[in-house]
């Protein structure tokens, strides 16, 4: 199966890819006090993660930020749907947080808080996860017509050498 990637999402998996890759790289490299407070925000929304270790905890969050910021980084190892519904899951665990933490958003509204904009602004990146899985179903569909349409040139052209 061939990867298809858009020349034209490349600006958008490069920004994204960047600043995830980056902060991967952050986590990787922090000291146990900050994986404790990265922890600590996490299990405070999903209380599953109260069972793992913080810095398990942020080393497996490291470890998968860069993942998916090297994936965003090599579209022509990893399409753009691949790569897009990725970043969507991603994006949607950070949106998690965001809509379900107490003070990120101002009273009785979807607004963020002066807390929580830095969290609210990843809707970015469920934007640009979003963008590449239509761009993915649209760079599939327009393949799909060019293939039938090759086939009928192709029909076509055989019925008329078959009919001279």
């Amino acid at each position: 199966m061939k990867h298809r990637s858009r020349i034209s999402n490349l600006p958008a998996r490069v920004a994204a890819g960047a600043f995830i890759l980056s902060s991967g790289l952050g986590k990787l490299q922090a000291e146990k006090d900050t994986h404790e407070q990265v922890h600590g925000f996490a299990s405070g929304t999903y209380p599953f993660l109260e069972s793992v270790p913080p810095e398990q905890f942020g080393k497996a969050l490291g470890a998968a930020e860069v993942a998916l910021g090297s994936a965003l980084l090599m579209p022509v190892v990893v399409g753009d749907g691949l790569a897009g519904l990725a970043l969507t899951a991603f994006a949607s665990g950070l949106l998690g947080l965001y809509a379900k933490t107490p003070g990120m958003r101002r009273e009785g509204s979807l607004r963020p808080s002066k807390e929580g904009t830095a969290i609210a602004k990843d809707a970015w990146l469920a934007g640009i996860g979003l963008t590449l899985m239509a761009s993915s179903i649209g760079a599939r569909r327009a393949a799909r017509h060019e293939r039938a349409a090759k086939k009928r040139g192709a029909k076509a052209k055989a019925a008329k050498g078959a009919a001279s």
